[in-house]
């Protein structure tokens, strides 16, 4: 019996030192660089590590956490991390090691962006992110921007949400001077200012605080609901970021939008008239207002909203159809008086008065339709311009135009 227990107990120590052994050498492996002979000595030695102790399972799981990194598996990696520290591990340069891992996810992320794999790029930024709350808030932001970039709402609403209960606000410190050598004004990190407050390189030194990114966040919860179509989570976003900035012209046609969804067209002309005084020379601003005047009947102030998009922006080729369209619809009415007129003298003399008043609506529209058609040859321009001439027996402009037609 008791030889049993000394075969056992040797059999034990010899485990023991064969795993030592075995994680000393995947650990020279690895240090040399050699990330592969380390993954593969492991994996050989899967058998060998079933029973092993505490201390040999830490060191494994630490190096397996450092060869996850490495490879570029950084969720593996930070999780294997965590359960090094959590079981015990006291590794002195455990700290940089998370540092680095940090610092890898984020270098990972900007090469994802460079190549638009912006969802990839955003998922790692928010690891980065969850390594340390407190310090890398910052990268929770980017998380968000990259999700919107890569049309993920979804997650973008989630990492703004929880920027949103940060109240963070990512205010920095820039730092700027004037070289001597240029005398022009250049901006400088930290240390760099510090260092040459004590030359004579550069002068006129100065601090600048960047703006609050609160609001913008705000603004983005709201946009991204509105696209998400949940209006009401969106109107209650957008009305408390527009708190935050009363003026942005994003926020006031965001909330615009959205009363347009609720039919809401009287509170919709209020915004629009009011984000045209933050850009009174926005031509999409004014064909919006046209839009909305003429669904509601206000034909003339539809012609004056059309008139002024197409003076701001020439090219604004919906302005030219939309307003073409809003003359030609006083035709209907001609129409119908002239179809229900009888072959009495008084009937005949109605109808060349209506005939007349019908052409002269084709003739307000032709400077119209020709200034378009100048412009790029819009089809449906080319095409309403043709019937018009035809009407008006312009047999030159109607061949002229029926040749543009594709």
């Amino acid at each position: 019996m008791k030889k049993y227990i000394t075969t056992i107990m040797f059999l034990a120590c010899f485990m023991t030192v064969g795993q030592k052994k075995e994680i000393k050498k995947a650990e020279k492996l690895y240090d040399s660089g050699d990330i592969q002979g380390a993954t593969e000595l492991l994996k050989s030695n899967e058998t060998l590590f079933n029973n092993a102790d505490e201390k040999v399972l830490l060191q494994k799981t630490y190096l397996e956490a450092k060869i996850d990194q490495a490879n570029s598996n950084f969720q593996s990696s930070y999780e294997k991390f965590l359960k090094y520290k959590s079981s015990g591990g006291k590794d002195t340069e455990y700290d940089n090691n998370i540092l680095k891992l940090t610092s890898d996810i984020v270098n990972s992320a900007i090469e994802d962006n460079a190549e638009k794999k912006y969802k990839e790029g955003a998922s790692k930024l928010y690891l980065a992110y969850t390594i340390d709350k407190e310090i890398n808030q910052d990268y929770l932001y980017y998380a968000a921007s990259g999700s919107v970039n890569g049309s993920d709402f979804e997650k973008a609403l989630e990492y703004y949400n929880q920027l949103k209960d940060l109240k963070y606000e990512g205010i920095t410190t820039k730092y700027f001077a004037k070289s001597i050598e240029s005398g022009e004004e250049v901006e400088l990190s930290e240390s760099e200012y510090n260092v040459y407050k004590k030359t004579k390189e550069y002068s006129d030194f100065r601090e600048e605080k960047t703006d609050s990114r609160y609001p913008e966040i705000i603004k983005n919860i709201a946009l991204i609901y509105a696209q998400l179509g949940q209006n009401d989570k969106a109107m209650d976003a957008v009305k408390l970021a527009r708190q935050s900035d009363p003026k942005d012209l994003n926020l006031i046609l965001t909330e615009a939008n959205l009363y347009i969804q609720l039919n809401e067209n009287d509170r919709f002309e209020a915004l629009m008239k009011e984000a045209i005084e933050q850009d009174p020379n926005n031509a999409t601003l004014y064909f919006n207002l046209g839009v909305v005047n003429a669904q509601r009947g206000n034909t003339e102030d539809a012609k004056t909203y059309y008139n002024k998009t197409i003076e701001l922006d020439p090219n604004f080729e919906s302005g030219y159809l939309n307003l073409v369209s809003l003359i030609l619809e006083g035709e209907a009415p001609i129409v119908e008086e002239m179809n229900g007129l009888g072959n009495s003298r008084a009937d005949n003399a109605r109808y060349d008065v209506l005939k007349t008043e019908r052409e002269n609506l084709y003739k307000e529209c032709v400077p119209i339709l020709e200034k378009l058609v100048s412009i790029n040859e819009n089809q449906e321009a080319v095409k309403t311009l043709m019937n018009i001439y035809g009407t008006l027996g312009n047999n030159e402009g109607f061949k002229q135009m029926k040749s543009l037609l594709q």
